[in-house]
Parts: C-alpha cells; sequence; structure tokens
C-alpha cells in the first residue's frame, strides 16, 4: 500500500514539475500574433485552394498583414472579400479580374481519332505511362481522365465526352487543374476574354486532319479577316492577343473548322 501511495505522489510530482516547465517554456517562447492576420483571416473565403499564391489561408492572412501581399488575391472570395480584407487593412480594394481555367481542346470521343483503347486507371497520368502521349493520336489534346476534376474543389471541371470542360460560372481560377494537369495544357484567362480558339494543336494542317476532325489547320482566314489584327498563326496555330481583341466573334464564325468559341452569355 505504501508503495502504491508513494508511486502516486511522486507521478503527481512529476506532473506538476512538468506544468510548471510547460507554462515557463510557453512564456518564454511565446510570439506575439498580430491582431490583423486574424481579422483578414475571417474575411478570406477558407478554401485553402492556394489560388493566392501562398499556403492557404493562414499563410496568406500573415503575408497581408505584414504588407507582403495585396488585399485581392482571395480568388475563391472575390471582389466582396477582397474589400473586406481592404477595410481590415485601412487600404483601397484594389481591381483584381477574375481568371477562368480554360482547356485548349475539342477532341471529343468520336472527333479525335484514337491511338489505342486504354483500359487502365481512371488517371490522365496513369495513361501517358504509354509513350507519354495518352490514348489520343494528337498529343496535344486532353486525356479525359479526370485529375483536374479531382483537384477542382469548387465543382467547376467536368469530363464531357472524353474532354475536360470548365464550368465558367463556378470557377475561381486557383490554378489547382492547371498544377494537376499532366500535359500542362491548361491555362487561366481573363473572364472577360470570351472568344478563343479551343485547340492546342501546333502540328501541320495535313497532320492535323489525319487525327482530329475539329482541330486547327492554320489556315490564317481568321488571322485575315480579323478587324482588330487580334489573331497570328503562329507555329500553325491560331492565337489571340487578348490585349486587341475587341470579341466581336467574327473569328468564331468564319472559322471553318469551328474551333474559335465565343463564351458569351
Amino acid at each position: 500500500m505504501t508503495t502504491i501511495l508513494l508511486s502516486i505522489l511522486v507521478l503527481g510530482l512529476l506532473g506538476g514539475l512538468f506544468g510548471l516547465l510547460l507554462a515557463f517554456a510557453a512564456k518564454i517562447f511565446y510570439v506575439e500574433v498580430d491582431p490583423k492576420v486574424a481579422a483578414v483571416r475571417e474575411c478570406l473565403a477558407g478554401a485553402n485552394c492556394g489560388g493566392c499564391g501562398y499556403p492557404g489561408c493562414d499563410g496568406y492572412a500573415a503575408a497581408v498583414a505584414a504588407g507582403e501581399a495585396p488585399t485581392n488575391r482571395c480568388v475563391a472570395g472575390g471582389a466582396e472579400c477582397a474589400a473586406k480584407v481592404a477595410e481590415v487593412m485601412g487600404v483601397a480594394a484594389g481591381e483584381a479580374e477574375r481568371m477562368i481555367a480554360f482547356v485548349p481542346c475539342s477532341g471529343t470521343t468520336g472527333v479525335a481519332e484514337p491511338r489505342f483503347n486504354y483500359n487502365g486507371p481512371k488517371d490522365c497520368q496513369a495513361a501517358m505511362l504509354f509513350g507519354g502521349k495518352s490514348s489520343k493520336m494528337c498529343t496535344f489534346a486532353c486525356v479525359g481522365l479526370g485529375n483536374c476534376v479531382t483537384a477542382c474543389q469548387f465543382d467547376a471541371m467536368h469530363i464531357v465526352d472524353g474532354v475536360a470542360k470548365v464550368d465558367r460560372d463556378k470557377c475561381v481560377g486557383c490554378g489547382a487543374c492547371v498544377d494537376i494537369c499532366p500535359k500542362n495544357i491548361i491555362s487561366l484567362i481573363p473572364e472577360s476574354q470570351k472568344v478563343m480558339p479551343v485547340c492546342g494543336n501546333k502540328d501541320k494542317g495535313a497532320q492535323v486532319m489525319k487525327m482530329c476532325k475539329v482541330g486547327c489547320i492554320g489556315c490564317m482566314k481568321c488571322q485575315r479577316e480579323c478587324p482588330a489584327d487580334a489573331i497570328v498563326v503562329k507555329d500553325n496555330l491560331a492565337v489571340i492577343d487578348i490585349t486587341k481583341c475587341v470579341q466581336c466573334g467574327h473569328c468564331a464564325d468564319i472559322c471553318p473548322r469551328h474551333i474559335i468559341t465565343y463564351f458569351g452569355n
């Protein structure tokens, strides 16, 4: 009985000693937190998507509070969030255009010629292990197995007929799909840009026609007829200079392959 009581006493003393040591260490190593960090963090969307370029909402809030980041980088929160953060920081809300994910591929099932029948895991990276070209003949085509869909936290990416499609209303421009795409074909474009060539194939026209029924063949018709001189065929592919484009949609109307698309409402 004496041994048990002694053991309890020793444990109690040790527990008290360790408690005092922890309290002392907490006081010594205490790091004062800027109250603005918590205030900014409260304004953010809380998605932790990384679209701001910082390691989650906590990282971004700390950078804003330290004056190292602008107040309008929370892509998930948008303009309303930027206004609240700016109010906390006592500055004017910056103007930042919303960015939208863009997949330059129209090679849906039955349109893009198959290279082989793939029956492996529903994973784009796995499909590219077969020579790095996936199951479609076009080496610039979307693999279409949904890695971007899995990465998107906002239900803005979907696979439709073998090609990733972006829901522009839901996309917040976080860039998760851009980072995970093994072919690196997804990019972010300004929401205001409504006219884009939905093809990324840079092969010559004759070769494109063998592998895709709608791929850009570099015919230059869009370049010749663009009223704003905003289109140039570079590397056999139509490229739109968004700083010149007036978004009249004329190129979309005259494209013989119908791959220049107008994303208007």
